[in-house]
């Protein structure tokens, strides 16, 4: 506790003498709100006047030994376990200041050195110095000066702090434990079909933002987020990194040759073992869905032999509900919401896109050096759907919806109004209502294989005539073909054309 008092003194009593010494105030720790510069806190210069330690004793001016004395009769009373003070200092003849504060050792300054901490502000310490009049008189004088250098010298601190992760990720995002951030990679094109060289950082660019507008310009409800860059080390490239292989060589010594890098898709370096590295610069596209994820949840009753939709994928590796029984109120699609929520896509010319299945994400998320996009298989997910409604397990479904009010808003990349493909112009965009955040979900999903692209799509109506459970027809007695595996998710990275008219699952 600090009080301002008014003290009456003489001009004798001033310490006018400038070689008289004295005990001084130095002010070790600032407050927390920087109040040691005010004119009710000891400040650096001021003269010890008196110390009351505890209730009884009282010790004044002057001091035997100057700091030493202070010093020793600190320790003293610390070690006697009173640690309560009150000190009073004199600033110019006219003013005194008292603190209220307690002892404590100053590690800083050395064994059996004590400073004292402001009870009211735990920040704010100050010590002692041996000085003369004179030269507390010019500190009290500067005060001014010296408040210009403290805010010069003041610098901001950091540090770490606590903070409750698994709480905050199960709570705050929409899908626990998981972001809503999306990406892709796209690795540099192969220039020949021995990989011995690589298009440029220009070519993989352009193919991310033409896979970009293209999933757009086709129903995808994505928006833009970043683009950026990724190195990835490879082994030895050739025997010798300046070989055929490498685009380029760096020479850690001579920062001329950044310039031979900054296009290329591949270079190499040797570091200092001697070992040749190659560096590959792939792009890596980071979007968001427009109108966020909902969560549409299937709940299976007994007597559900199907779910009511049908899946496909489309050319970006994207799969999507691509169709609805909407004549039957009573199938799993129907109950869940799903169909109100194609019907709305569809109705704004989007496409209503399934990004994950069961909380894990089934969207593309690699472009191979052929060119190929790494994405999920349709004949598997349709194989799982099967088995959640054999086993009456909910399913959980989050698609991507829009939003109206992002939309204009929302970046992306410049597309022109020119024909996208032979003669399929860029789809307007219409606007619709966003749908409720939370939604339930159907039992099965029908599924059937194109025989262009494989990708899975509704039959006609009269192949649904005699589907038994298990997929087969019995329609006009005659037997479909096999169906043959979609390969997205072969290492090949290869896609094989089918000529399987479909099945329902």
């Amino acid at each position: 506790m600090l009080k301002k008092m008014s003290l009456e003194r003489t001009q004798g009593g001033g310490g006018s003498g400038g070689a008289t010494p004295v005990v001084s105030i130095e002010c070790l720790k600032g407050s927390s709100k920087g109040d040691e510069w005010a004119t009710d806190m000891l400040q650096t210069g001021d003269i010890l006047e008196e110390i009351k330690i505890g209730a009884l004793r009282v010790v004044g001016s002057p001091y035997k030994n100057g700091k030493a004395g202070v010093q020793k009769l600190l320790h003293e009373s610390f070690k006697n376990k009173e640690t309560s003070i009150r000190v009073r200092v004199r600033r110019s003849a006219e003013q005194m200041i008292e603190l209220q504060a307690c002892i404590v050792p100053n590690e800083a300054a050395g064994r059996r050195q004590y400073m004292l901490r402001a009870i009211g502000d735990p920040n704010y310490a100050v010590g002692f110095a041996d000085r003369t009049e004179a030269e507390c008189a010019a500190l009290q004088a500067s005060r001014s000066s010296r408040i210009v250098n403290a805010l010069t010298r003041a610098k901001l601190q950091d540090g770490y702090v606590a903070y409750p992760w698994e709480k905050r990720m199960q709570d705050v995002l929409a899908v626990p434990n998981s972001s809503s951030f999306f990406s892709i990679l796209f690795l540099p094109k192969a220039a020949d079909k021995a990989a011995s060289r690589y298009n440029d950082i220009e070519d993989t660019l352009a193919r991310a933002q033409a896979w970009f507008n293209a999933a757009q310009a086709s129903g995808v409800s994505v928006v833009l987020m970043n683009i950026q860059t990724e190195s990835l080390l490879t082994k030895v490239i050739t025997n010798n990194v300046s070989g055929e292989t490498a685009s380029s060589t760096v020479n850690a010594g001579s920062l001329s040759d950044l310039s031979n890098v900054a296009n290329v898709s591949l270079y190499g370096f040797e570091d200092y073992h001697g070992v040749d590295i190659g560096v590959v610069r792939a792009v890596r596209l980071w979007y968001m869905a427009l109108g966020g994820e909902y969560p549409v949840e299937i709940r299976l009753n007994e007597g559900d032999t199907k779910l009511g939709f049908a899946i496909s994928r489309t050319e970006e590796g994207f799969i999507y509900i691509l169709n609805v029984s909407g004549d039957e109120e009573g199938t799993p699609s129907n109950r869940s919401g799903l169909t109100r929520l194609y019907l709305e896509a569809k109705a704004s010319s989007k496409m209503l896109v399934v990004s994950r299945v069961c909380n894990h994400k089934v969207l593309p998320w690699m472009v191979s050096s052929s060119g190929a996009i790494r994405c999920f298989d349709t004949v598997s997910l349709s194989q799982k759907l099967s088995l959640h409604r054999h086993a009456k397990v909910p399913i959980l479904l989050h698609v991507f919806t829009v939003d109206a009010a992002a939309l204009s808003a929302s970046p992306s990349f410049p597309t022109t109004t020119r024909s996208f493909g032979s003669d399929i112009t860029r789809p307007r965009v219409n606007l619709v209502t966003s749908p409720p955040a939370v939604l339930a979900m159907p039992a099965e999903v029908q599924l059937a294989i194109q025989p262009n692209d494989s990708q899975v799509q509704p039959l006609p109506p009269e192949a649904m005539v005699g589907n038994d459970e298990d997929g087969s027809s019995s329609s006009g007695g005659q037997q479909q073909p096999p169906l043959l595996r979609d390969t997205a998710g072969e290492m090949s990275f290869r896609f094989h054309e089918s000529s399987v008219f479909g099945s329902w699952v």
